[in-house]
């Protein structure tokens, strides 16, 4: 059985967090619609207030620490995102933009992404098609049709999944999932090495 990995985003700063509730039922629907299609799934579940810190001190140091490296290789490694972000003043959170600031950019090429946002009224709603996909689509990924947006009215009326949100979650990650069971962008090559000059002048003096 193939196996897809999905790293699910959520920068949610409260306890408990509406966008990690999100996030948990749009990666719980995807990993049951994998396997009703055949794959396994593992999940990595990245809360980014937990990265703040290293995120801060990577954007001044340029280095990151174990962990945020560990969530960026994580990220390059996956097969797909799920993406989270509280809605502030009409965009995703200065937490999620800060994170995705520090990813090398073109490791997110040619990744499955299902995009989700939570924030205290519906008129924040359209911030997933006017900053969330603007956003993953300058990154070259491939994202899902169809985004969930959830607001306060969302939350404590699932009749056994019946709910509204509960079919647009069922929806988007069934779009994730179709992006996710076809065929695989091809892993980016590694970085060549650099050598030392002497090396590269050894090399092009014994090819003569």
């Amino acid at each position: 059985m193939e196996t897809r990995r999905i790293t699910v985003l959520t920068a949610g700063l409260g306890v408990p967090s509406s966008s990690r509730l999100l996030a948990e039922q749009l990666a719980a629907s995807a990993k049951r619609q994998l396997a009703e299609a055949g794959f396994a799934a593992t999940l990595d579940v990245v809360e980014l207030r937990d990265l703040a810190v290293d995120i801060a001190n990577n954007f001044v140091t340029g280095y990151a620490g174990p962990r945020l490296a560990e969530v960026i290789a994580g990220v390059g490694s996956s097969d797909g995102i799920i993406a989270v972000s509280p809605v502030f003043s009409a965009s995703y959170s200065g937490l999620f933009k800060s994170f995705i600031d520090v990813l090398d950019p073109k490791s997110l090429e040619g990744k499955a992404v299902l995009l989700g946002a939570t924030a205290g009224t519906d008129r924040h709603q359209m911030v997933l098609d006017f900053a969330m996909r603007p956003l993953f689509t300058y990154l070259r990924t491939r994202i899902a049709a169809s985004a969930v947006f959830a607001g306060p009215q969302d939350w404590g009326n699932d009749d056994d999944g019946g709910s509204p949100l509960s079919a647009r979650i069922d929806r988007a990650a069934g779009e994730f999932v179709g992006l996710l069971a076809g065929s695989q962008p091809q892993q980016r090559p590694a970085a060549l090495a650099s050598l030392p000059f002497e090396q590269l002048l050894a090399g092009i003096s014994g090819s003569r």
